[in-house]
């Protein structure tokens, strides 16, 4: 019998650390993507100044820690950051809208 008890404590469940990990790191994987997009294409999405800026100098970047640790501060900044809302930019712009 399903009780009203435990209907609450679904509800009230956090997502798993697995879970909120593979999100992350999804951000991270179209941060990267995000990374290689020229600058106007940039400048179109409705991302955060200090996102826009990150990617742009991940490209500068050469030494693959430098380039790790960009990456790591992207997907960071891309916790803050409207998924729809850029998956539609996205799309607008020609590029490929699918969130990993």
């Amino acid at each position: 019998m399903h009780t009203r008890h435990a209907d609450d404590e679904k509800l009230n469940e956090k997502p798993s650390k697995t879970r909120r990990k593979r999100e992350m790191h999804a951000r991270q994987a179209l941060g990267e993507r995000l990374a290689g997009l020229e600058d106007d294409v940039i400048a179109q999405l409705p991302l955060d100044e200090r996102l826009a800026d990150a990617l742009r100098a991940a490209r500068t970047l050469r030494s693959h820690e430098a380039r790790r640790r960009q990456m790591q501060f992207i997907g960071r900044l891309m916790r803050e950051v409207d998924l729809e809302a850029l998956q539609a930019a996205l799309a607008d712009a020609g590029q490929s809208p699918r969130f990993p």
